[in-house]
């Protein structure tokens, strides 16, 4: 089921998440419903605050184009560092420079509670990072180094770079 994604003055985004302690049907319909929402708003990846429910899980996008399930993630180490625009499903059309690690090991659990880790780089990196800021009650705002841009004008400095 495709949720309604919340917008940056939602009292629910700015909230710390409670850990998932049940790994049943409800957890496997949410996560699931995070991925389908994720697909339709072509984004890298979603948190389940967005949508409105404070547990601890997300979803992100990797290089390869599948989708990771993270459930009580939680980065247990990063190195190397990277800058890049960023931008938020929950606050459309606006995105800032923002400063993130390179590499980032994650532990989190799979949607039956099973442990996992991944370890990433670059963008899935950025974006594991990303959402589990979401789960603690952050957005990627509260980092951006100088002003939030519409998407024309990182475009315009994009083109100016050369890239």
């Amino acid at each position: 089921m495709n949720r309604q994604i919340l917008q940056k003055d939602d009292p629910a985004l700015h909230k710390v998440c409670h850990p998932v302690t049940k790994f049943d049907n409800k957890l496997a319909a949410l996560l699931s419903d995070l991925t389908e929402t994720l697909k339709n708003a072509g984004g890298l990846g979603l948190a389940a605050p967005q949508v409105g429910i404070l547990r601890r899980a997300c979803i992100v996008m990797d290089e390869d184009e599948s989708y990771i399930e993270l459930v009580n993630p939680e980065i247990v180490s990063q190195s190397g560092e990277q800058e890049g625009f960023e931008g938020c499903l929950s606050f459309s059309g606006m995105y800032g420079m923002v400063n993130r690690p390179m590499e980032v090991t994650v532990k989190a659990q799979d949607r039956k509670g099973n442990p996992v880790e991944y370890h990433r780089t670059g963008m899935t990196a950025r974006c594991f990072c990303h959402e589990i800021e979401h789960l603690d009650g952050h957005m990627y705002y509260e980092k951006v180094e100088g002003p939030l841009l519409t998407e024309e004008e990182v475009e315009k400095i994009m083109e100016q770079q050369g890239e």
